[in-house]
């Protein structure tokens, strides 16, 4: 492949509808804590570091079972497309 070629990248529809259901589980979980999700969750993609992530309800193991690719893909797809 060339420099100026751009790559595809492409989630199977099972991988965005896994993806909406942890971030959803795990926004709920942070929420229930009393912790700003967003910025719980923006820590954690950014930085990979899990304990930005509550434990609560398992949320922790919840969003480890994605890449956080497919969890950053997910909120782009739904700021993007309105969902």
């Amino acid at each position: 492949m060339q420099d100026n070629e751009t790559m595809m990248f492409n989630l199977g529809k099972d991988n965005v509808n896994k993806a909406r259901e942890v971030i959803m589980t795990v926004y709920q979980a942070l929420k229930e804590k009393g912790y700003n999700p967003i910025n719980q969750i923006v820590g954690y993609i950014l930085s990979g570091d899990p304990t930005y992530i509550t434990s609560h309800n398992n949320a922790r193991s919840v969003i480890r079972r994605l890449e956080r690719d497919e969890l950053l893909e997910e909120i782009v797809r739904y700021y993007l497309e309105g969902k």
